[in-house]
C-alpha cells in the first residue's frame, strides 16, 4: 500500500476547481459565473467575505453565508485529515463522502480533492465482445466475490496506481503474476471470473472505499497484451495452450472523469475454464517476480492455486483437492449446460413502455410540451425515419454530428421546419443582458435552435470537430452553461423533455451531456434514452448507472427498437397526423401550399390557413371534443378548435355576437374601396373586459380565412419585423406584387403608438416596393374599455364595440345555447358563459361567488396554501388587466415533492380543491407554453376578493403578503411576467385612454387602500413594495408623490431625495422633487393667506417655493439634454410656481398697504433696492428673487417656442406618462393666461391706464414697462399672438391687436427693436392682416419685409420665429419679378429652420410630436397670400364631430370646394420619393410632405397644398397631375 499523503491545497486550486467546489455545495449557476469571471482561485476563496460576495458578486445574503460556512467547514475537516487519516471499511455498503488522498493514487491537478458521492455500479458484461463500456470514476463496484454457481463470475481488484507508472519489465511482471495466479485459481475451482486492475481492493487505501473506481495511464497498450507472454514460460506447454484458452486478452474500460482531461483505465481480464478445456486437469503455475538486486525475473516455486471466498489462495491439501476434480467437472458441466438451456427472456412490450415514457400516461403526446433532442450521427436509413420529429415543438438540438447539416439530421429536418444553426458558445449570455433579451435575439421558441456541440465540417468559420479529450478541455464547459442555463432559466422544469437517440457508437461528450441534464434537472423524470442498438446502449447503460442506477436507467430507455419503428409508433399518439398540409388563398381565387419552414420565418405572426386544424387525427376529437369545448364556455380564451369542432358539426356552434355582423360589414364594405388611396385601413374593436371582444375578433378571422389573408400579430415583436413578416405573407407565391390579396391582420390590446408604428411601417414599405393604391392591409384592432359605445362614437365607420349588454336577439341565441349546454353540462363547468348569458349583473355574481365561497371554505383552513394562492389571484386579476400566476410558481409555493414532477400536472391538479378547479382558468403562453392561472372573469375575481377577506376587507394585509413572499418574487421561470403584474399592482395608474374606467393619480389598488383604510396604511404597503423591488427609484418617486398628496412633506422630500439620488439626470423625478416643495410653498401659503404677510411669517413659504424653482430648473436641464424624450413639465411648473411667489411677494403688508406698493415691489425685484424690512429675514432669497423676473421670462420663452414648432393639446393617449402626473392638458390656453399673469405683476398700472400714458405721453413709459404690458395683452410671444386671432373668450381681438402695435415704436425701422420684440411687431401685424387686411393699422407687407432685414445677416444668429416669419413674408407671389431673389432669402430661412427643428425633436418619433402648421398658402395677393389654419377648419367645423373627423383621416376634407377655392395649388414633382417645388431656378427646393405615405412610389409630376411651420414649409393633399 501506498503512503498516505495530503490533499491538494485549497490554496492551489484553480478557478475551475473552485467552480467545481461551489456547485458541490449547491451554489446557483449565475453566481459561480460571476465568481469565474471575478478570477477566484483557491487563494483567494481563503480570503473572501460576506462584504465582497454581495457587492462585486451581487449575491443574496444566504448563499453568501452558504459559501463562507461551507469554506470554514473544509478547512476544518482538511486538518483533521491530516491529524489522523480517515480508514474505510472494507465492502462497507455506506460509502460516506470522503477526500481523495494517497500520492500514488494522486488524481490529475485539474481534478479536485473535494468530497464526493460514491455511486455503486455495475462491472462490465462478462466476456462479451463488441461492447464498448465505460466506468465513472469514483463509482463503487460491489465488493470483491468468491465462486458462487461457477458460470457468474467472482471478481479481484488491484489498484494498480504503483505498478502502472513503473518501467516495461516491471510493470508487465506485477502485472502478469496477478493475472496468472488469479486464472489458474479460477480454473482450477472451474469458475469464470474477472481481475479487476484500477479498483481500490484494500481497506488500508485511505480515502478511498472497496470497490472505488481510479483507473491509471495506459500509455501502451500493447505492454498489458505482451505481459501474457509469461504464461508460456510459468508453467508446461500444455498448461500453457490451456491456459491461453481460457485466460481472454485484457479488455481496456475507459474512465470518465467529471473534472479532469486525463485518460484514464480500468484494465479487466477474464477467466472461462470451459469444461471441454480444462477436464480432469489440474494447474500449477510458477509466478514470475522481479528482483531488484539483480534487475532480472525469477520465478516462484511451482504452486497450484484455488480461489477462496474474495481470495486466490495456494491449494494446502493437494490430495483432497485432486480426488474432488471431477465433482468440479461435474458440477461445471451441469452449469453450462444449463445456461444454454435456459428459458428465453419475456419480450417486453417496447411500444407501450415508449409510448407511455413520451405522453407521461396520457394518450396523446401533449401539443404544448417542448423537446430537447441530443442525438449523434443517423445512418441513411433511419434519416427516412424521422417524420415522428416533425411534428414535436423542439426547442433545440443538441447535435454531436458534425456532418449533420450537409448530409445528417438536420439536413433532413430543415427540409421541412426553419431552424437557426448555433453553438454551444452562442449560449452564453451577456453579463446584464435581460433574459427575454437574450431569447428572442437567439430566437428561441420562435425556431429551433439547432446546436453543432463538436463542429461543423460545412460552416467556414473556425468551428472544427475534435476528438473526444479535446472536446472535454476545450468544450466541456460550454456545455454545462448552455444545458444549466436552458435548464435552470428559460424551461421551466415539467414543460420540455429530453430525448436521447443514440443511433451510432456513443463517446465521452454525449455521456457528459447526459450527466449535465440529469444534474440540472434535479433527476431522471423528463429524460428517455431510445437506442436500436445494444452495444450502443450499453456504454451509455455503465455511465448513467453511475448517476442515477441500473434499475433507474432501465426504466426510461427504449432498447432495441427500430427508429422506423419508433417513428411509427410515436405517429400514432400524435394528435396532428404527419406530414399535414397548410393553404393559402390567392388573388386569382385558387391555393397556394403554406410550406411549414417559410410560416417558422414569419414567426412574429400566427397565420390562419384555409385548411387550419384539418391536420386533427380522429382519435384525438374524440378524446378531447368535451373538453375543449367545456374550457371554453367555463372561461378559457376562444381556440381555432373551437370554431373548427363547430363547423364540422362535432360540437354546437359559436354564438355570433351582433359586433360580428357590423365588422362583417365594414370589412366587405372596405374591400370594396379597391381605389383608396392609402394601403392600410384600420377596424377597431373596443369591448367590456371579459364580454368576448377577442372571441368576436377571431370569428371574424377565421370565417374570412378562405378570402384574405388572415394572421394575428403575437405580442412583444416590434413594428417593423410585424411589417417584415405581413408583407412576405401578402406576397407569398403570389407572381406580381400588384395583385396580391389583402392581410387581415388581427392586433389585441395594443396602444396606439403601436398602431400608428404599424401603420406607418406598412405605408412606407407599400411606398417603397411602389405598389399601387389599394387596400394592401386591414388592422383589426382588439382592445378593452370600461365605455366602448362612446369610443364608437368618436368614429362610428371604423369602431365597434362588444358589451356585456345583450341585445333582444342576442339574448334569445344566449338562451338557447345556455338550455343546451346545461343539459350537456354541470352549471359551474360552464361558469363564464351562464354569467355572460345574465349580462354579468353584479347580483348574479354575488349569487354564485357566494356559493363558491362557501364551498371553498368548507373543508380548507383559511391559511392553507391554496387558499392563500386564490386570494393572490384574485388581487391580481382585480386590479391588473390579463394578470396570472404560472403554474410554475404555483408549485413552487405548493412545495410539491420531487418525486412527483414526473406526474406534476396530475398532482398540482389534485392538490387543488373543487370550487378552486371551478373559477380557475388554466392558460398556456402561446410562445413557450408555459402553464399559468387566472379567475375565469375579473367581475368573479373582484367579488371572490370581497367575499374572501369577510368583513374587514383589509386587501393591504392581502398585498403585503404578497410582497413578502419570496418564494413567489424569486422564483426563475416565468419571473418577468410574474414582477410585472406586482410592480402594475403598485404603479400602474388608470387611463381612460388606455381602456380604464377613470384617471387615476395612483394604482386603484393605493387609491382603494387610500379610500377605504387609511392613507398611512397605503404608504407603509408602498414602503414595502419599494424594499420588495430593490430600492427602486420610481417605488419611492410614488412615495414621495403619495406623501405631499396627503400633506406629508417632510417624508416627501425625504423619498424624493431617495429617488433623485439615484437617478439624477432623470427630469420625470426632479419634477416630482420641484413638486413636493411646489404642494409644500402652497400649503404653508394656504396659512397664512389670511393673515397680515410680515417678512417674518413668510421667510419660510418664499424659501421652499426658491427650492422647488432650482429644482425644476434641474429638471429644465434634465429634459433637454434627454435625447429620447421630451419632458416640458420642468417649464411649466416653474412659471406656475414663480406666479404664485410673486402673489405672496406682492401681497406682503409693506408694498400691498401703500400707495406705490406695487412700484416698490417692482423696485425690489428689478433693481439692486432691498426694503429696510425685508433685508434681515430675506437675506439668503435676495440674490434669487432678483432673478425671478429672467427665469420667468426664460421658461415662458422655451413654452412659446416649443408651441410654435409642435401640436398645442395634449391628448389623452399622451398624458399617459406614470412619472409625470402634473401634465398641462390645453398649453396654448395655459400660456395665454401666464404671460397675461406675469405681465401683470411687472407692469406698474393697469392696461387701461398703460394704453392711455402711452398714448399721451409715449416718453414716460420704458422700453421694458411697454414689453410688459404687451405681454399683458398676449403679445409677448408669436405664439400667444397668433392665439388671440382664434381665443373664443376674446370679443374684440381687432383692438387687441391695434393696442399691442400701438405700444411699438411708430417708426420701428429707425428704432432697431431688439430680435425678440422685432418678431413679436412683425407677428402682430400678420395677425392683425389675418383679422383685418384692411385696417390702416396693417403695415404694408413691403415694410415689414424691410423691416426683417433688421434680423442678422447670418442666419444661424436667427430665432427660429424669425426664421419662420421670413418664409412668410418672402414667399414668392406669381407676379413678382425678384422670384429667385425671396426663393434664395426663403430657402436659406429653411435650411436654418431644418437644423433647429431636428435639434428640438431629438431621437423622438414624428408621431409623438406632431409639426403644428400655422399658415397655408392662398390664393390671394399680398397680405391675403396666407390664410390661417383656423379658417381652413371653419369649413369643416358644420360637420358633426364623427364626420368631420373621417374627413380629415381619409383626406376627404381636402377635397372640400370650399378648401379648394380657397387654397393656392402649387406644382411639384417627385423624384426617388422626394418632392421639389416648381418655380426655383438656380436651386432645387425640397418640400418635406406632412404624410409621407401620401408620396407617389414613382417619378411623378404633382400638384399639393402648402402649409407654413417652425420646420419649414410641408406639402398637404398630393396629387398626381393627370
Amino acid at each position: 500500500m501506498a503512503k498516505q499523503e495530503d490533499m491538494l491545497p485549497v490554496e492551489e486550486w484553480t478557478e475551475v476547481q473552485v467552480s467545481f467546489w461551489l456547485r458541490t455545495i449547491g451554489v446557483k449557476e449565475q453566481y459561480i459565473k460571476r465568481i469565474t469571471e471575478e478570477e477566484v482561485t483557491g487563494a483567494v476563496l481563503l480570503e473572501l467575505t460576506e462584504d465582497f460576495l454581495r457587492k462585486e458578486i451581487e449575491m443574496k445574503s444566504g448563499p453568501a453565508l452558504l459559501i463562507l460556512k461551507k469554506r470554514d467547514s473544509l478547512l476544518k475537516q482538511r486538518s483533521k485529515v491530516k491529524e489522523k487519516p480517515q480508514s474505510i471499511e472494507k465492502g462497507s455498503k455506506k460509502h460516506k463522502q470522503v477526500p481523495e488522498v494517497p500520492k500514488d493514487k494522486t488524481p490529475p491537478k485539474q481534478s479536485l480533492s473535494v468530497l464526493t458521492t460514491k455511486r455503486d455500479c455495475k462491472p462490465r458484461p462478462f466476456d462479451k465482445e463488441g461492447i464498448d463500456s465505460t466506468y465513472v470514476k469514483h463509482n463503487v463496484l460491489q465488493p470483491e466475490s468468491g465462486v458462487f454457481d461457477l458460470i457468474s463470475p467472482c471478481h479481484e481488484y488491484k489498484s494498480f496506481t504503483i505498478a502502472a507508472s513503473l518501467d516495461r519489465m516491471r510493470l508487465q511482471a506485477k502485472f502478469a503474476k496477478e493475472v496468472i495466479k488469479f486464472g489458474s485459481g479460477c480454473m482450477n475451482i472451474r469458475s469464470n471470473g474477472t481481475i479487476h486492475f484500477g479498483v481500490m481492493d484494500s481497506r488500508d487505501d485511505a480515502g478511498y472505499v472497496h470497490g472505488e473506481i481510479i483507473g491509471f495511464p495506459v500509455p501502451e497498450k500493447d505492454m498489458y497484451v505482451d505481459a501474457l507472454d509469461y504464461i508460456e514460460r510459468s508453467c508446461s506447454s500444455s498448461h500453457s495452450e490451456h491456459m491461453r484458452q481460457c485466460i481472454r486478452p485484457p479488455r481496456f474500460i475507459e474512465v470518465l472523469d467529471m473534472v479532469s482531461a486525463e485518460k484514464r483505465y480500468v484494465v479487466e481480464v477474464d477467466i472461462v475454464p470451459s469444461i471441454s478445456i480444462v477436464r480432469k486437469k489440474m494447474y500449477s503455475v510458477r509466478l514470475p517476480n522481479f528482483k531488484e538486486s539483480n534487475n532480472k525475473i525469477d520465478y516462484e516455486k511451482d504452486t497450484f492455486y484455488r480461489r477462496v471466498g474474495s481470495k486466490t489462495e495456494p491449494v494446502s491439501d493437494q490430495l483432497d483437492f485432486f480426488e474432488r476434480v471431477e465433482d468440479r467437472d461435474a458440477l461445471r458441466d451441469e452449469a453450462e449446460h444449463c445456461r444454454y438451456l435456459s428459458t428465453p427472456g419475456i419480450c417486453q412490450d417496447l411500444g407501450r413502455k415508449l409510448t407511455m415514457l413520451v405522453t407521461n400516461g396520457k394518450k396523446f403526446i401533449e401539443k404544448e410540451k417542448w423537446y430537447i433532442l441530443v442525438a449523434n450521427k443517423f445512418r441513411p436509413d433511419d434519416l427516412r425515419s424521422i417524420d415522428f420529429l416533425l411534428n414535436l415543438n423542439i426547442f433545440c438540438v443538441f447535435d454531436f454530428d458534425p456532418d449533420s447539416k450537409g448530409s445528417g439530421l438536420c439536413s433532413k429536418y430543415i427540409q421541412h421546419h426553419a431552424a437557426n444553426m448555433h453553438f454551444m458558445q452562442n449560449y452564453k449570455i451577456q453579463r446584464g443582458m435581460p433574459l427575454d433579451q437574450f431569447v428572442s435575439h437567439l430566437h428561441l421558441f420562435e425556431q429551433t435552435s439547432w446546436i453543432f456541440c463538436n463542429g461543423r465540417k460545412d460552416y467556414e468559420g473556425n468551428e472544427n470537430p475534435c476528438d473526444e479529450m479535446t472536446w472535454i478541455k476545450t468544450k466541456m464547459t460550454l456545455l454545462r452553461e448552455s444545458v444549466s442555463l436552458i435548464c435552470k432559466q428559460i424551461l421551466p422544469k415539467g414543460t420540455f423533455l429530453v430525448l436521447f437517440l443514440l443511433t451510432s457508437p456513443v463517446e465521452k461528450p454525449l455521456l457528459h451531456t447526459f450527466f449535465e441534464f440529469f444534474t440540472d434537472m434535479e433527476g431522471h423524470d423528463d429524460i428517455i434514452c431510445i437506442s436500436e442498438s445494444e452495444e450502443n446502449y450499453q456504454k451509455w447503460q455503465s455511465f448513467a448507472e453511475g448517476s442515477c442506477g441500473t434499475e433507474t436507467v432501465n426504466r426510461f430507455s427504449v432498447v432495441g427498437m427500430k427508429i422506423s419503428h419508433v417513428d411509427a409508433t410515436l405517429q400514432q399518439i400524435q394528435p396532428v397526423t404527419s406530414r399535414a398540409t397548410k393553404h393559402l388563398p390567392i388573388f386569382v381565387k385558387g391555393q397556394c401550399l403554406l410550406e411549414t419552414r417559410e410560416e417558422e420565418r414569419m414567426y412574429s405572426l400566427e397565420i390562419i390557413s384555409m385548411d387550419h386544424c384539418n391536420e386533427t387525427t380522429d382519435d384525438f376529437i374524440k378524446s378531447n371534443k368535451d373538453t375543449i369545448e367545456r374550457e371554453f364556455y367555463h372561461g378559457g380564451r376562444v381556440t381555432w378548435l373551437n370554431f373548427w369542432l363547430a363547423e364540422k358539426g362535432y360540437v354546437g356552434e359559436v354564438i355570433q355576437r351582433d359586433a360580428y355582423r357590423e365588422i362583417s360589414e365594414i370589412l366587405t364594405d372596405t374591400l370594396k374601396w379597391s381605389v383608396d388611396p392609402f394601403p392600410v385601413k384600420s377596424i377597431n374593436i373596443y369591448h367590456h373586459p371579459g364580454s368576448g371582444g377577442s372571441t368576436v375578433a377571431r370569428q371574424i378571422m377565421w370565417n374570412n380565412r378562405k378570402d384574405l389573408r388572415c394572421a394575428i400579430v403575437k405580442p412583444s415583436y416590434s413594428a417593423a419585423i410585424v411589417t417584415e413578416h405581413a408583407v412576405q405573407l401578402r406576397e407569398y407565391e403570389e407572381k406580381d406584387p400588384q395583385k396580391c390579396l389583402p392581410v387581415l391582420l388581427l392586433i389585441e390590446d395594443c396602444g396606439k403608438e403601436y398602431l400608428d408604428d404599424l401603420r406607418n411601417e406598412f405605408e412606407n414599405a407599400m411606398n417603397t416596393k411602389k405598389i399601387k393604391r389599394g387596400q394592401c392591409f386591414i388592422l383589426l384592432s382588439c382592445r378593452r374599455s370600461h365605455n366602448p359605445e362612446k369610443m364608437c362614437k368618436d368614429l362610428p365607420l371604423n369602431n365597434v364595440s362588444v358589451t356585456h349588454k345583450l341585445s333582444p336577439e342576442e339574448k334569445i341565441k344566449f338562451a338557447g345555447k345556455r338550455q343546451k349546454l346545461e343539459e350537456q353540462y354541470n352549471i359551474e363547468f360552464i361558469l363564464t358563459f351562464v354569467l355572460m348569458s345574465v349580462e354579468f349583473k353584479h347580483q348574479k355574481i354575488v349569487e354564485y361567488v357566494e356559493n363558491f365561497v362557501t364551498h371553498l371554505l368548507q373543508d380548507i383552513d383559511r391559511q392553507h396554501v391554496v387558499t392563500r394562492l386564490i386570494h393572490y389571484v384574485a388581487l391580481l386579476n382585480t386590479y391588473v388587466h390579463n394578470s396570472f400566476i404560472s403554474q410554475s410558481h404555483w408549485e413552487a409555493l405548493m412545495t410539491l415533492p420531487l418525486h412527483m414532477y414526473r406526474f406534476r400536472q396530475h398532482t398540482f391538479e389534485e392538490s387543488l380543491s373543487e370550487p378552486a378547479k371551478l373559477v380557475l382558468v388554466h392558460l398556456k403562453d402561446d410562445k413557450t407554453h408555459i402553464e399559468s392561472l387566472r379567475i375565469i372573469h375579473p367581475l368573479v375575481a373582484k367579488e371572490i376578493l370581497q367575499q374572501l377577506l369577510g368583513d374587514q376587507k383589509l386587501q393591504s394585509c392581502l398585498a403585503m403578503n404578497l410582497l413578502r413572499e419570496d418564494v413567489l418574487f424569486e422564483h426563475r421561470f416565468g419571473r418577468e411576467e410574474y414582477v410585472k403584474f406586482l410592480r402594475a399592482l403598485f404603479m400602474r395608474r388608470c387611463r381612460i385612454s388606455k381602456g380604464d374606467e377613470y384617471d387615476s393619480f395612483f394604482s386603484p389598488l393605493i387609491e382603494h387602500v387610500c379610500a377605504n383604510e387609511t392613507p398611512a396604511t397605503a404608504i407603509e404597503l408602498l414602503t414595502q413594495a419599494y424594499q420588495r423591488f430593490n430600492k427602486d427609484a420610481f417605488f419611492a418617486q410614488q412615495l414621495a408623490r403619495l406623501n405631499y398628496t396627503h400633506e406629508k412633506f417632510e417624508e416627501a422630500k425625504h423619498w424624493a431625495e431617495i429617488a433623485a439620488k439615484q437617478m439624477p439626470s432623470n427630469s420625470y423625478i426632479l419634477d416630482t422633487k420641484g413638486q413636493v416643495y411646489r404642494k409644500w410653498f402652497h400649503a404653508k401659503f394656504k396659512v397664512i393667506e389670511k393673515v397680515a404677510k410680515t417678512a417674518e411669517n413668510t421667510a419660510d413659504a418664499v424659501e421652499t417655493a426658491l427650492r422647488a424653482i432650482d429644482c425644476f430648473k434641474e429638471c429644465e436641464n434634465a429634459a433637454i439634454s434627454d435625447r429620447e424624450d421630451m419632458n416640458n413639465s420642468g417649464f411649466f411648473a416653474t412659471v406656475e410656481v414663480g406666479c404664485s411667489l410673486l402673489k405672496l411677494i406682492f401681497s406682503l403688508h409693506i408694498f400691498s398697504n401703500k400707495a406705490q406698493g406695487h412700484s416698490e415691489c417692482m423696485k425690489y425685484l428689478l433693481t439692486e433696492y432691498i426694503p429696510e424690512e425685508l433685508r434681515k429675514p430675506w437675506e439668503p432669497f435676495h440674490c434669487q428673487l432678483k432673478k425671478l423676473q429672467m427665469t420667468l421670462h426664460e421658461s415662458l420663452e422655451w413654452i412659446s417656442e416649443d408651441l410654435g414648432y409642435f401640436q398645442t393639446d395634449i391628448g389623452a393617449d399622451e398624458a399617459e406618462t406614470i412619472e409625470s402626473p402634473e401634465i398641462i392638458s390645453h398649453p396654448l390656453k395655459w400660456l395665454v393666461k401666464k404671460s397675461t399673469e406675469y405681465g401683470k405683476y411687472f407692469c406698474e398700472a393697469s392696461t387701461s391706464t398703460a394704453l392711455k400714458q402711452s398714448q399721451s405721453n409715449p416718453v414716460t413709459l420704458t422700453p421694458f414697462m411697454k414689453r410688459l404690458i404687451i405681454y399683458r395683452l398676449g403679445g409677448g410671444h408669436l405664439t400667444t399672438i397668433f392665439s388671440i386671432m382664434t381665443d373664443p373668450k376674446e370679443k374684440h381681438p381687432s383692438k387687441v391687436l391695434e393696442n399691442i402695435i400701438s405700444l411699438y415704436p411708430s417708426n420701428p425701422q429707425t428704432a432697431r427693436l431688439e430680435q425678440m420684440d422685432l418678431v413679436n411687431y412683425i407677428a402682430v401685424h400678420i395677425a392683425f392682416s389675418c383679422m383685418s387686411t384692411q385696417s390702416p393699422k396693417v403695415a404694408a407687407l413691403k415694410d415689414l419685409q424691410t423691416l426683417s432685414q433688421q434680423f442678422p445677416t447670418d442666419k444661424r444668429k436667427c430665432l427660429p420665429s424669425a426664421l419662420f416669419l421670413l418664409t412668410l413674408l418672402f414667399w414668392p407671389e406669381e407676379n413678382d419679378t425678384d422670384k429667385e431673389n425671396k426663393y434664395d432669402i426663403v430657402q436659406s430661412a429653411v435650411e436654418c429652420l431644418q437644423k433647429s427643428y431636428w435639434t428640438k425633436m431629438k431621437d423622438v418619433p414624428t408621431r409623438k410630436r406632431r409639426i403644428y402648421t400655422h399658415f397655408f398658402l392662398s390664393n390671394g395677393s399680398g397680405w391675403s397670400k396666407i390664410v390661417h389654419k383656423s379658417k381652413v377648419e371653419a369649413i369643416t367645423k358644420i360637420l358633426s364631430v364623427s364626420e368631420k373627423r373621417m374627413k380629415w383621416f381619409r383626406g376627404e376634407a381636402w377635397k372640400m370646394p370650399e378648401i379648394a377655392h380657397l387654397l393656392k395649388t402649387v406644382s411639384g414633382w417627385t423624384e426617388d420619393g422626394v418632392i421639389y417645388l416648381t418655380g426655383p431656378k438656380q436651386k432645387k427646393f425640397c418640400i418635406p410632405p406632412l404624410n409621407i405615405a401620401s408620396v407617389p412610389y414613382s417619378n411623378e409630376n404633382i400638384t399639393f397644398y402648402l402649409g407654413f411651420t417652425f420646420r419649414g414649409p410641408v406639402a398637404y393633399n398630393i396629387t398626381v397631375k393627370e
